[in-house]
């Protein structure tokens, strides 16, 4: 063992800023949450360099001369004081390793003013290091970083592609702007606005301005106080209509902070899970505000993870809400942008107005598998035709190549809950999933064909879109069309498609883009691959769909073509086989 010795100040601000700054999302995160606490009411992020220099501009409160000096300083904050102060946070920051973090991973200045000075403070950080000086600025303060983990070589190493980076930046961007929607936010990237809001203290055109107005008439609003417990919840659902195929929607947020909680993400899913088939999931834009003391948000150092006092009478207020929300409420209906005619809706205060039977959270979370079994156990329907019953041709167009001729061995003598279908084998029995076989037979021929038969669309529906997924569409427009897909942007925030793959033809276009952003929006890597599964997936027959026996027969035929037939493309397993002495077993028929 070696001798002991005391680490230097800026190697210890290098190991803490491992923890608190792990890529350029969580300088932009950081920065703007100390913005958004210094009172600012306009925020402008600018990018550049492929994210490693990023300048955050507000117009807050500033930073005092006499403070500068500590701001840049390990744990020294304005926000908390002595031990007591952690159990009533009130601030997005409090930690105080934010600033002194980034100093010693980049080279930041740092320009700032207070209203009670006449003069700005001008503060040049590197490596640890800060030199001040009096400079001329404005009411607010300026954060300039250069070169990000300049002197940290192996963690730009660990970064993804810029644009990756540059999407974890804009999607936060856009969460952050959903909860203080009465702020001005801007993005930048190279110069160009990507991103851009306008203050309202009306959230639902915030929505509306942030996503678009399909999203905002599809919504439903939530509004519930109980006043013995000092909860309060306010936001917006959309109906179980207006679905997702993935959770990338969820906008949850306890005292106004962006929070990944499984409380709040099980209470929706049990909600929603009857209502959508535990399949699909919804657009939530929900803020829960508790005591501070009741709610530990002291829990990591990126302040993502919370801890209640009382998760279960959490889990039951948040589930009643929505449930109350789906069930009384109609659909909100969008004002009109003048914010100057929209009066601010008043909460409900009733504190005895839902009525709930309480849940063990625990027990919920480690009876889940056990729940999706029993859910799963129904009748046995069979469904089963003579070949020539019926004239029909497979649901989809998917005779990319001519098949192969139907193998004896596969005698399909039923449907089972029209999403399986069942097999007789000489020596056992097969059940095959209808979609993820078709799914996987549609992406391998997809795969290996060069040139993609297209359908010209003479008449499309404009669609709305972000102006954070008309970026990501704009900068793969290349790699979309080489999948037989032609878009063009009639304004920021609208899109048609000209071509379409011809086996998407009978898919209504607007579902096709919402499956597409949202398997490519946030994760930029491999977006071929993403397209190419994402196409497969839409041109899939989908399960509860009622097949004849040709088309039973003609899905089992492909699916025997391909080169992996075990799995779908998203990893799935495609079949079950079942020995007939395994059966036999089970029914004692062996003795």
């Amino acid at each position: 063992m070696g001798k002991i010795v005391q680490l230097s100040k800026h190697i210890i601000n290098q190991i803490a800023a491992g923890e608190v700054i792990e890529r350029p999302y969580s300088v932009v995160k950081e920065l703007v949450e100390n913005s958004i606490d210094a009172g600012s009411t306009r925020i402008s992020v600018e990018i550049c360099n492929d994210c490693r220099d990023i300048r955050v501009a507000d117009n807050g409160s500033g930073i005092s001369p006499d403070d500068i000096e500590l701001a840049f300083s390990k744990h020294a904050t304005s926000k908390i004081s002595t031990c007591e102060d952690l159990y009533n946070i009130n601030t997005l920051g409090f930690r105080g390793e934010a600033l002194a973090s980034i100093i010693s991973i980049s080279k930041l200045t740092c320009i700032t003013r207070t209203k009670e000075f006449d003069y700005g403070t001008k503060a040049e950080c590197q490596n640890s290091e800060v030199k001040y000086s009096k400079t001329g600025c404005a009411i607010g303060t300026i954060m300039d970083i250069k070169d990000l983990f300049f002197n940290l070589p192996v963690r730009l190493k660990f970064l993804k592609t810029a644009k990756t980076e540059y999407a974890y930046i804009s999607e936060f961007m856009q969460a952050i702007a959903l909860i203080h929607s009465d702020i001005s936010f801007e993005l930048k990237l190279n110069g160009k606005t990507t991103f851009k809001t306008a203050p309202s203290d009306n959230q639902l055109l915030s929505i509306k301005e942030i996503f678009s107005p399909d999203i905002a008439s599809n919504l439903k609003q939530v509004l519930n106080t109980d006043k013995l417990s000092n909860l309060n919840i306010s936001g917006y659902i959309s109906t179980p209509d207006y679905t997702r195929a993935s959770k990338k929607d969820y906008y949850l947020y306890v005292n106004s902070r962006l929070v990944k909680c499984p409380v709040f993400q099980k209470a929706i899913d049990m909600v929603y899970r009857n209502l959508t088939g535990g399949s699909k999931y919804p657009f939530i834009v929900l803020n829960l505000e508790i005591p501070p003391a009741d709610v530990d948000v002291n829990v990591h150092p990126s302040k993502r993870e919370v801890k209640y006092k009382n998760p279960n009478q959490i889990f039951n207020f948040i589930y009643a809400s929505i449930d109350s929300a789906l069930k009384n409420r109609e659909k909100i209906i969008p004002q009109k942008p003048e914010i100057k005619e929209y009066q601010k809706p008043q909460k409900i205060q009733n504190e005895s107005a839902y009525v709930y039977e309480d849940v063990n959270i625990s027990d919920i979370f480690s009876s889940e598998k056990k729940e999706a079994v029993d859910n799963q156990v129904t009748p046995l329907t069979l469904v089963k035709h003579t070949p020539n019953e019926f004239k029909s041709s497979s649901p989809v167009q998917s005779k990319l190549i001519d098949t192969p001729t139907y193998t004896q061995e596969d005698v399909i003598i039923g449907q089972y809950q029209k999403t399986y279908i069942l097999i007789e084998k000489e020596n056992g029995l097969e059940i095959v999933d209808q979609h993820i076989a078709e799914e996987r037979y549609i992406y391998e021929k997809l795969k290996e064909n060069k040139n993609i038969d297209c359908q010209l669309l003479f008449i499309s529906d404009v669609i709305p879109i972000s102006v954070t997924d008309k970026n990501i569409l704009d900068t793969n427009k290349d790699k979309l069309s080489k999948f037989g897909y032609e878009i063009d942007f009639i304004s920021d925030t609208e899109v048609i498609f000209r071509k379409i793959p011809q086996i998407l033809s009978k898919i209504a276009p607007k579902e096709i883009l919402a499956d597409i952003l949202e398997n490519i929006s946030g994760d930029i890597d491999n977006i071929e691959e993403k397209i190419l599964i994402t196409t497969s997936c839409k041109a899939a027959v989908k399960a509860n769909t009622y097949l004849n026996q040709y088309q039973m027969e003609e899905i089992i035929r492909n699916w025997r073509t391909c080169k992996n037939p075990e799995t779908c493309p998203h990893g799935r397993p495609i079949s079950k086989f079942f020995e007939h002495k395994d059966i036999a077993k089970f029914f004692e028929r062996n003795k």
